[in-house]
């Protein structure tokens, strides 16, 4: 089957995109909910600049990965192989680690909404419900399913999230404001974070592998793949800048204090004590899908990472295709539903939990170092390797995600 000839118009393009929406929502969690939040709650709208840099910093990563894919014919792993072969040793440590601890965390955090609507089960029981439902999908389904489910959860997310900031939008003289960059006194390590933190996860290395399924195979697809990244962040920015708004004006100066994900469900409420109960339900069900597609993604994007991740490490020739019904994918969508419930019970080993945010804390600059140095490899074609702007911005990621690895990996051990 031949693949399909690129589009030349804006009317042909948007309906093929996908992928970048796919990255995106993954990528923001209740983790990313509950930072914006403590943002505007804390510092009213000075950080929008922030966000604004974080989702530009994420899109040049994400474009990265996409322009690696479609150029070299390659994966993102065969590219770290011929770093050395200690790229693949600390990716898969961290593959199996970080699988183990996020296949308990991701389907609690999608629990706590769910517990909030619907209170007849249990937390547990609710975490051990959605990890089924995404086995079920991801093991049985195909790619055109997930991305389709993935698709209206986003957009569910999108449409109460940003409806909630609709209501209490503040002037727009707030909001101008607040895209002058300024860090109040003691914010700085907090900005690090808001700008790092911004819809990014270890699921932007299998962005290539979703373009891949989408049949985007050469570099006629660069201004296809750009535009589905742009678009993509473009709406993560203002998802998050939603959140950002939602403290500051409902939050802000009130003495109220959020701080983990029980602290969406206390918001929920309040949300619901002033504009009636059919808001508190938008937001939770924003916080049900901003967690869930999280999950999603995780299981369908990470077990290709996995699969490709045997396939390097059994040197098997660069043929060998990767697929949603190959054993070692399979294996690893288990490996993300099963082992973990028992974290569900027996609460989380304090070892695994330091060697998972050490190895978590070291992905982004993992990822942001690698891009630099495949990407402006002499081997690709000059047209085709960054630009002094790409590399710059290349350049002060992995400067953030350094600083912010070294305050995780402190925290970690200051507070063990």
């Amino acid at each position: 089957m031949h693949a399909p000839l690129p589009p030349s118009s804006l009317k042909e393009k948007l309906p093929l995109l996908g992928p970048g929406l796919i990255a995106a929502a993954t990528g923001v969690g209740a983790g990313d909910l509950i930072a914006a939040l403590v943002a505007g709650t804390n510092y009213g709208v000075a950080f929008i600049w922030a966000i604004l840099l974080g989702s530009l910093l994420k899109y040049t990563l994400n474009e990265g990965v996409g322009r690696y894919h479609l150029v070299t014919g390659q994966t993102l792993l065969q590219g770290w192989r011929t770093l050395g072969r200690w790229t693949l040793v600390y990716f898969g440590a961290y593959l199996m680690i970080w699988g183990f601890i996020y296949g308990a965390a991701g389907p609690t955090s999608t629990a706590l909404a769910a517990t909030a609507m619907f209170p007849q089960l249990s937390l547990n029981t609710w975490a051990i419900v959605h990890s089924l439902i995404a086995f079920a999908l991801i093991f049985l389904g195909r790619y055109q399913l997930f991305e389709r489910v993935m698709t209206a959860l986003t957009g569910l997310m999108f449409v109460t999230v940003v409806g909630s900031a609709v209501l209490i939008f503040p002037h727009w003289t707030k909001i101008f404001l607040g895209i002058i960059p300024n860090a109040p006194d003691g914010s700085f390590i907090f900005v690090l974070g808001l700008i790092g933190g911004v819809g990014g996860s270890i699921t932007m290395a299998s962005y290539g592998y979703w373009i891949k399924e989408k049949r985007w195979s050469s570099p006629a697809w660069l201004s296809v793949m750009r535009l589905d990244s742009g678009l993509a962040y473009a709406l993560t920015a203002i998802f998050t800048l939603s959140l950002l708004i939602v403290g500051a004006e409902f939050l802000y100066g009130s003495g109220i204090v959020i701080q983990d994900e029980k602290g969406l469900i206390t918001l929920a409420q309040m949300l619901g004590d002033k504009f009636g109960t059919p808001v508190r339900w938008l937001f939770l069900l924003g916080f049900w899908s901003a967690s869930f597609t999280s999950v999603l993604g995780v299981w369908n994007g990470v077990s290709y990472l996995f699969a490709d991740w045997m396939r390097q490490i059994k040197r098997e020739p660069d043929t060998t295709p990767i697929s949603t019904t190959s054993p070692t994918y399979r294996f690893y969508v288990a490996w993300l539903t099963f082992p973990p419930m028992l974290l569900l019970f027996w609460g989380k080993p304090v070892s695994l939990v330091i060697l998972y945010g050490v190895l978590g804390a070291l992905f982004m600059p993992f990822l942001a170092i690698t891009l630099l140095f495949l990407l402006n490899a002499k081997q690709l074609d000059a047209a085709y390797r960054n630009r002094w702007l790409t590399n710059l911005m290349l350049l002060a990621g992995v400067l953030l995600f350094v600083l912010l690895a070294a305050q995780e990996i402190w925290r970690i051990f200051s507070s063990s």
